[in-house]
């Protein structure tokens, strides 16, 4: 192959990615995929320095630059004042190396056969927003990271781990030998089971279903909870990234008020 051509297709593996949760968790779960990093020397408060910290631990090279270099960098993305170089052919990880890096609560979100590209590209935007520390999908029931996906998810499809599976229903017992609880949307749960009455507590896992057929059995009995989603108006379910939206925001919401 010519030179030209191959160096092309190294730089096309090449994406960047923003914010200090998606670096760090990147740094602590896949550092091989990390190749530089730029952090606005401007920054000396604590978060900087925890992954100025860790970049060293990682042995990875840190270049200092200014604001405007990284806002031409992120094209009008939000960036923290942080940006990373990543290599996507090394972005394979397991669940065990997610949950083996934690320093904080667990918080996964579980994906049953979601099929349209729109619908996980949404999901993965709405999982980074709120500190999503991997996505997981079955291999053989689920769109997998298409063109469409990536362009959907706007860069979410870069800073989330995605972790695809050969059996969910393994996968959620392996999560519950981790102390993860294993929290199921349904429309058919029951009354004391509403989401605005849900304790949210410690590591948490939600699974929700595919457009329209919901979870499959097995996923729905290894759940640990099942929730439903109060709803007002006539329609019948939601959007799945809308739910997904919906589910982590609360629990966002209950961890936040513990700790105030």
């Amino acid at each position: 192959m010519p030179l030209g051509i191959v160096l092309l297709n190294l730089m096309s593996n090449i994406r960047l990615i923003f914010g200090f949760h998606a670096i760090t968790s990147r740094l602590r779960q896949n550092p091989s995929s990390v190749k530089e990093i730029f952090l606005d020397s401007s920054r000396r408060d604590q978060r900087a320095r925890d992954l100025i910290k860790l970049t060293e631990s990682q042995k990875i090279h840190l270049i200092l630059c200014d604001g405007a270099r990284l806002s031409a960098m992120s094209g009008g993305t939000s960036h923290q004042g942080v940006a990373a170089n990543i290599d996507t052919t090394c972005n394979h990880i397991d669940i065990e190396d997610v949950l083996e890096t934690l320093t904080e609560p667990a918080l996964f979100l579980i994906l049953d056969g979601v099929q349209d590209p729109h619908n996980l590209g949404a999901c993965l935007r709405v999982a980074d927003a709120f500190g999503v520390h991997a996505v997981v999908a079955p291999k053989n029931r689920s769109v997998g990271l298409t063109a469409s996906v990536y362009k959907v998810a706007s860069g979410a499809a870069d800073s989330i781990p995605y972790i695809s599976v050969t059996n969910l229903t393994r996968t959620l017992r392996k999560l519950k030998e981790y102390g993860v609880w294993i929290l199921g949307t349904d429309v058919n749960a029951n009354a004391n089971s509403n989401l605005q009455f849900a304790k949210i507590n410690g590591p948490v896992a939600w699974v929700l279903g595919a457009e329209g057929g919901g979870m499959r059995r097995l996923t729905r009995e290894t759940c640990d909870q099942l929730i439903s989603i109060p709803m007002l108006g006539s329609v019948e379910s939601l959007n799945v990234s809308v739910s997904a939206g919906i589910c982590l925001f609360e629990t966002y919401r209950q961890r936040m008020s513990r700790e105030r």
